[in-house]
């Protein structure tokens, strides 16, 4: 039996807000959270713009809790359970070994990284803190999660750069479809404002010295930003079962490799992952009314994914409404496309279009809809999001209206 996978509840927080519905607002209008970086420590890196959470929401998380957490952990749980919340859902021991997580990051706790080799090559320590290892490991955030929720299931980390988000929502479908699980609770987590890891960005010359405005001609790279995203996951005979709300569908995935490049994008992967998406869906190509691009304010990337949807879509690419999001949420790694998950759900439920902001220029080479500015009403029944990472890794999902 083929189950099908639906989301009942959606949490999150990045520098547009610290829940979804916050979030959701300032998206659909094209507010960027885009802005000089004012929390992290910074060295001499003073006057690089990012998208930051200005102040974390009130939790009743304890002192004891919080010290087992780098801060992409912290977020991850705080947004997984507010999406639980949402959904109405909580775990008992009758049934936590059918509650899972799935949480994609883009690296690992780099607060603690950064604070230990301070201390170690900087002041002189010799010994550092005994929970280092555990706060900064990649699958922290998705083992934060399970401990906070009591979920006993399927539980893992996921991470494959910029697509990580996408391909942990993608394993979340699998352990339902599979029946390993009733429940998946699944996003992305990163907190990327670390002194070496943006001197890391910086090296490779693609961040913007202002804003990010992808597909406009004049756009000069990509910004960072941090956050969280998490859905709740159940198969339809489970939600159905305890009358809950269904917010989306999943209703494809497509995933694939471009054996091309270890950083440079091709058009024939990406292009792969979105047919293999609408052959999942059983969609055609225009049965998609949004798509959420990756979109990341590159000239390469915003060039070859126009490219790639071209070459999926044909004429329709001009008549569905694509835009990016990483307009106003700037790029936050990890949890990127688990923003962009909820930014699709969101359209499907408001039908309603979040605009591309920052846009000025028209580029000839990115010549689609990509709703420049400001948000478009229209229908949408199916809306795709797009994650083309770093390595060739690309994950591609699609949502239907039920």
């Amino acid at each position: 039996m083929d189950r099908r996978v639906v989301i009942t509840g959606v949490g999150g927080l990045c520098g547009l807000g610290t829940d979804a519905a916050s979030m959701w607002k300032e998206m659909r209008e094209g507010r960027s959270a885009i802005g000089p970086l004012a929390n992290s420590e910074l060295h001499d890196l003073e006057g690089m713009t990012g998208a930051e959470i200005k102040a974390l929401p009130e939790h009743d998380i304890d002192r004891k809790q919080l010290v087992s957490m780098d801060r992409f952990s912290l977020l991850a749980v705080l947004a997984a359970r507010e999406a639980m919340r949402q959904a109405g859902l909580s775990c008992d021991e009758g049934n936590a070994h059918r509650f899972g997580a799935t949480v994609g990051v883009g690296g690992l706790g780099w607060d603690v990284m950064e604070e230990t080799y301070r201390a170690l090559l900087l002041d002189g320590a010799r010994r550092v803190g005994i929970l280092a290892v555990p706060k900064t490991m990649p699958s922290a955030a998705a083992g934060q999660v399970s401990l906070r929720l009591g979920l006993r299931g399927p539980v893992f980390g996921v991470t494959s750069a910029c697509a990580s988000a996408n391909h942990a929502i993608a394993s979340a479908v699998d352990q339902i479809k599979l029946g390993r699980a009733d429940v998946m609770v699944s996003g992305g987590s990163d907190a990327p404002f670390a002194w070496g890891v943006l001197k890391a960005w910086e090296a490779m010359r693609v961040l913007s010295p202002d804003t990010c405005r992808p597909f406009s001609a004049d756009r000069k790279g990509l910004v960072l930003g941090e956050g969280a995203g998490m859905a709740v996951l159940e198969s339809y005979e489970h939600a159905t079962r305890r009358g809950a709300t269904i917010l989306a569908e999943i209703a494809g995935v497509g995933l694939s490799a471009d054996a091309f490049h270890i950083a440079a994008p091709s058009v024939e992967g990406p292009a792969s992952a979105m047919r293999a998406c609408l052959a999942d869906a059983g969609l055609n190509a225009e049965d998609v009314d949004y798509l959420n691009a990756h979109g990341t304010g590159t000239k390469s990337n915003d060039q070859t994914e126009t490219a790639a949807i071209k070459r999926v879509f044909g004429n329709h690419a001009y008549s569905m409404s694509i835009s990016s999001t990483k307009s106003t949420h700037a790029h936050c790694l990890g949890a990127a496309s688990a923003l962009e998950m909820i930014a699709c759900v969101m359209a499907i439920q408001e039908d309603v279009v979040p605009p591309t902001a920052n846009y000025r220029e028209p580029d000839p080479a990115c010549d689609l809809d990509i709703t420049p500015n400001v948000p478009r009403e229209r229908k949408v029944r199916v809306a795709m999001s797009n994650a083309f990472a770093m390595g060739g890794t690309n994950a591609v999902l699609a949502f239907r209206q039920v």
